[in-house]
């Protein structure tokens, strides 16, 4: 992924020069710059935090125990999406679109398969594929055993074989069991194509994972039993018995057709595209085709009692959504039921189907069968437009939309409710506010932070958030809480967002509007065009397109109730009214210009500010005043791109003889590095706003984003004994020297100004010679001394691609690195100060991003080489230093699995077998369409005896070996009745029971075999079985009439006899079971009084 360029640092250039030789001549200035200590090694690009819909998303799957929603895309990636803040996403190796995704429901795990078949199995408590299965031929369908390991696996030769995750194992298992291609030749009696597909594998719901419906793309079905190994029902096209067409087109009024026509079918090969269940049992299947048309199958039927097939009824329903003759494939269908106890109402959700050019809806049928699927009834129709966003459905919502047959286009829904808003409204500019943790105002802005999340509900109007899943981090601790980080965003309708960023759970906390409270502004409204913060003060200021500045205060004290409005003649101050929050306190609106830059300096009592006019202020935030306002930087009228302030200060003590006291002063030089669209670097005094010097960079083109940064030198900077670079640096020195201003004190001789101007001019000099001012631009990059702007580069890159955004950042509070980002996505991580390449990226390979116009203006970096990036409606923050942890990663990040609930749900299964639990955030819910893809529709209520596991404990047997080659397993839902007569009871002599003191000699027998033996074959739920005459005359039937009579008579006496013992067997098994708690009460009463370390 990375690619390093390396640039040896000899030992001989460290060594001084032998005393035989001469001294070497001076090297050029470039090589006075000692090499960055960045290496291949310190660089790891990982996604710390994801939030929003991806826009490549194309298949949904749902947890219904975990109320978690999963989006797989077309680029590798799976959003997992559950409750309040709760996001995650997971990112695949391969960039390939996912063809099916289902959730192991309420395990933990989720399954996806790749277009290229491989079989992923993804653990949601590590965020991390924990198995792989690479799959020979092409998946064509694909399912799993509600509330199991198992999955069914269809390929493109007519297979069906079955898989198993293990997760103790954790890896993926083959099973010895498959249903063999030609078993739908052989049920059918025709001979199959060369190359059957399966195109569907759908297990029958409440057949505890038994019954599988398989469905081949040339329209034939089969319902198959595992257990059985055979083919209960099979359908194809010649077994339609056309009862009713439908026609529900959205031009026309929903049309009924009864038919018995079957001719058109019975020679026309109709190709599968979709089906589904479209009732709780399985006995309705929907199918689409590819011409477009709907099938509702009735699947209802009795069993086949041998190797055949059942003939069951050919009842089928035609649904059309269109009366063209051309219309769409039905590519999705979905079902959802009225309710658990009205299996024959409720919604079929159509994507497809409509006649060819219409517009791309999601379709929804009201359909009611109650008096036979025959007489089927479509009782309402409406269409969701598809506007590439996750929107949700309730219910009530779609039933009122279908009785208004004028408004069926108009439906209300739930909007996906972004943490980080970034298209309605629109984000304009963004910026990342570091707080210290020691700072004056940090502990206050904590405790309001706090009090204010703990206040806050996610919801969405006045309806809650549907989805609960998910586990929050925690971590956050109200009374020992800190407040690290905040992330700031400007938007287009002039507002500003702050969310705490000191997790990767933003939380929103501020929302500032444009208007300021008790006062017209005009122009408030404009869009905002620059932010910047100040982290010692906690000071935001905004900057709008029409020159407007606010100012802000995140922690405001009684003294700071007050307001300024500055403007190009006047100053107006108004009192405000106390609130909580933060507080504006000056508005400053002199120049008719959108803003393009603004810095704090000197511990934010200064704010320089680079409009669009090339134009630069000097604003004192704590007298809210205007010190000095530059004429145009630029000749030719071009715009001010980027800005940058030193602030040189140090503390100067003066001890007068001639008074007692110690008078300290402060002096602060300030320097204004400023950035024109056309190359020019100019420098103002910040104290004064005069220009000091400037420098034209030659460029064939104009700068598009042309930026200079500030970086701290230090160790980097050699030092310079000789040479020509020396010498300049020198005369440089003087003259600066000779021309500054020197500082007036009246009690001092003039010898003495001059030498204290003198000290503090070699100060000024001395700490700037450890400053470099960084210059990056499209095709270079220029590394130039703080004190020497106007000479030549002391370091100078040309860029082989157009870099569009640049940042440099920090390691062990050193700067080291600068972050390059160019047009094509690419990133490149470069070393300070030789500008070497370390490491090479790119947001494809990261985030599966493709650079779009602009994107640049929302990033914004942290000093640890953190970036904060907007791409439409995703938001992400990337971490390319590998020691850097700000988010403090994975302990803080909120777990997609809860093993609580699901340990709850397990329980309340074991405590009440036939209950049924209402899960509150699928209740009615239609999950997204995204990206003109719709999801499923949760079920209302979900059954805990599907849930289970245990239940399902009988497919290992199964699966276990191949088909064909087991004997047949009976389970309660379709049980053959055992005949017990009391004839066939063998009853043992009496069971001697040892009394408890004798137990120790018989503790190796094997104490489950009595048990075994006397509930083998006991049923609960037999019933009498009805049998018929022949039966009966078969069983008993004899030749002699007098025998027969006899033989009666001794079974009657030996009946007695057995109910006799077994009577006897009862009540010694009962001293028995009396004696057993006993031993036990004796054995618990020694455990007690033995200590851990006897046991």
């Amino acid at each position: 992924m990375f690619a390093k360029l390396f640039q040896k640092n000899t030992a001989q250039q460290q060594q001084p020069p032998s005393p035989a030789q001469p001294p070497p001549p001076p090297p050029p200035a470039k090589d006075n710059v000692s090499k960055g200590g960045l290496t291949l090694k310190d660089i790891n690009p990982r996604i710390g935090l994801h939030y929003g819909i991806p826009s490549t998303a194309s298949v949904l799957a749902f947890d219904q125990i975990q109320s978690l929603l999963a989006i797989g895309t077309l680029d590798g990636r799976i959003k997992v999406i559950g409750g309040n803040n709760i996001e995650g996403l997971l990112v695949s190796p391969k960039q390939l679109p996912f063809k099916y995704l289902e959730f192991l429901q309420n395990q933990g795990f989720l399954v996806s398969v790749s277009s290229e078949n491989e079989i992923q199995v993804w653990d949601l408590e590590q965020r991390r594929i924990a198995s792989t299965l690479q799959w020979e031929s092409n998946i064509t369908a694909f399912s799993v055993i509600f509330a199991s390991s198992y999955m069914y696996v269809g390929d493109e030769h007519g297979m069906v074989y079955v898989l198993k995750y293990d997760a103790e194992e954790v890896k993926l298992v083959p099973m010895p069991y498959h249903v063999p291609a030609d078993l739908a030749e052989d049920a059918f009696g025709t001979s199959s194509p060369k190359n059957r597909s399966v195109v569907g594998v759908l297990p029958q719901p409440s057949s505890q994972g038994i019954k599988v419906l398989i469905a081949y793309e040339d329209g034939l079905m089969i319902l198959w039993d595992v257990s059985e190994d055979k083919v209960v029902q099979v359908k194809g096209n010649k077994d339609i018995d056309l009862k009713c067409e439908i026609t529900a087109d959205s031009h026309k009024e929903i049309g009924h057709k009864l038919s018995d026509d079957r001719s058109d079918y019975e020679s026309l090969v109709k190709e599968i595209a979709a089906l589904c269940w479209a009732s709780t049992d399985g006995s309705v299947l929907a199918v689409g085709y590819v011409d477009g048309d709907i099938l509702l199958w009735n699947l209802s039927s009795t069993t086949a009692t041998n190797k055949h097939a059942a003939k069951s009824s050919n009842n089928v329903v035609k649904l059309q959504l269109s009366t063209g003759d051309r219309r769409l494939p039905v590519i999705v269908l979905h079902w959802s039921s009225h309710g658990p106890h009205n299996e024959c109402c409720g919604h079929l959700f159509i994507y497809g189907g409509d006649a060819i050019g219409s517009e791309e809806v999601l379709t929804i049928l009201s359909l009611d069968w109650s008096s036979g699927i025959e007489s089927l009834k479509c009782v309402g129709r409406v269409d969701l437009a598809l506007n590439g966003q996750l929107d949700f459905y309730n219910d009530t919502g779609l039933s009122s939309s279908m009785t208004l047959q004028e408004k069926r286009n108009h439906v209300s829904s739930m909007k996906y409710p972004m943490v980080i808003s970034t298209i309605e409204p629109q984000l304009i500019v963004a910026k990342l506010g570091l707080v210290f943790r020691d700072g004056k105002f940090s502990k206050a802005l904590s405790e309001a932070i706090s009090a204010r999340k703990s206040q806050a509900t996610y919801s969405y109007g006045n309806t809650n958030w549907p989805l609960t899943g998910g586990v929050p981090s925690q971590l956050h601790d109200a009374e020992k809480y800190q407040v690290e980080r905040l992330y700031i965003a400007g938007y287009q309708d002039g507002t500003v967002r702050i969310w705490d960023a000191t997790y990767p759970t933003f939380a929103l906390i501020y929302v500032l509007g444009p208007e300021v409270k008790g006062i017209d502004v005009a122009n408030a409204n404009a869009s905002v065009s620059a932010l910047e913060f100040c982290s010692s003060t906690l000071s935001l200021a905004i900057g709008n397109e029409r020159g407007m500045v606010r100012l802000y205060k995140l922690v405001c004290s009684a003294d700071d109730m007050s307001l300024k409005f500055v403007t190009e003649t006047e100053k107006e101050v108004y009192t405000l009214d106390q609130g909580d929050g933060p507080q504006c306190t000056a508005v400053f609106s002199f120049l008719s210009s959108p803003i393009n830059a603004m810095q704090f300096a000197n511990s934010g009592t200064r704010l320089a500010v680079g409009f669009h006019c090339a134009r630069v202020a000097m604003l004192d935030t704590s007298t809210s005043t205007v010190l000095f306002l530059t004429d145009s930087l630029s000749g030719s009228s071009l715009p001010l791109k980027s800005l940058a302030v030193f602030s040189n200060s140090f503390d100067l003590i003066n001890n007068s003889e001639d008074t007692e006291s110690t008078i300290v002063e402060d002096h602060v030089r300030l320097k204004v590095f400023a950035m024109t669209r056309d190359a020019c670097i100019v420098v103002i005094d910040g104290n004064t706003g005069s220009i000091l010097c400037s420098q034209s960079i030659k460029s064939a083109t104009e700068l598009t984003s042309p930026s200079i940064y500030i970086i701290e030198g230090g160790s980097y900077i050699s030092e310079m004994s000789c040479g020509k670079h020396l010498s300049v640096s020198s005369q440089k020195s003087d003259s600066k020297s000779e021309s500054s201003p020197a500082v007036s004190c009246s009690k001092s001789s003039p010898l003495k100004v001059d030498h204290e101007a003198s000290a503090k001019a070699a100060l000024f000099r001395q700490r700037e010679e450890n400053f470099l001012l960084l210059f990056c631009c499209e095709k270079a990059l220029h590394l130039h001394s703080l004190n020497e702007v106007d000479s030549d580069p002391i370091q100078k890159v040309n860029l082989m691609k157009p870099c569009c955004w640049s940042a440099p950042f920090k390691k062990d509070d050193k700067e080291c690195g600068i972050i390059l980002l160019y047009q094509t996505g690419e990133i490149e991580i470069r070393s300070l100060p030789d500008l070497e390449v370390v490491g090479e990226s790119s947001l494809m390979s990261i985030l599966r991003w493709n650079f779009k116009t602009n994107m640049e203006k929302t990033i914004c970096p942290s000093e640890n080489a953190q970036i904060l990036l907007v791409n439409g409606c995703e938001f992400a923050a990337i971490s390319l230093l590998t020691c850097e942890n700000d988010f403090r990663i994975p302990e803080s990040l909120p777990c997609l699995h809860d093993n609580l609930l699901a340990a709850a749900a397990d329980a309340t299964i074991s405590l009440s077998p036939n209950q049924k639990i209402t899960q509150g955030a699928s209740s009615g819910i239609l999950g997204g369409l995204i990206k003109g893809f719709p999801g499923s529709k949760a079920e209302h209520h979900v059954d805990l005896l599907e849930v289970c596991k245990n239940d399902y404990a009988h497919l290992e047997s199964i699966f276990s070996s191949p088909p064909f080659s087991k004997p047949s397993i009976d389970l309660a839902y379709e049980q053959k009745v055992v005949e017990l007569s009391i004839d066939d009871i063998d009853i043992d002599e009496p069971l001697f029971v040892s009394p408890s003191s004798e137990t120790k000699k018989n503790d190796t027998k094997d104490k489950g075999t009595e048990r075994e033996r006397l509930f083998e074959g006991a049923s609960t739920d037999s019933q009498p079985k009805l049998r018929t005459a022949d039966e009966i005359k078969a069983k008993y039937r004899k030749e002699d009439a007098s025998a027969a009579a006899a033989q009666a008579k001794d079974k009657l006496i030996q009946r007695q006899e057995k109910l006799e013992r077994l009577s006897e067997r009862t009540a010694e098994l009962q001293n028995g079971a009396e004696n057993f708690a006993s031993m036990a009460h004796e054995l618990a009463k020694q455990m007690e009084k033995r200590k851990w370390w006897n046991i």
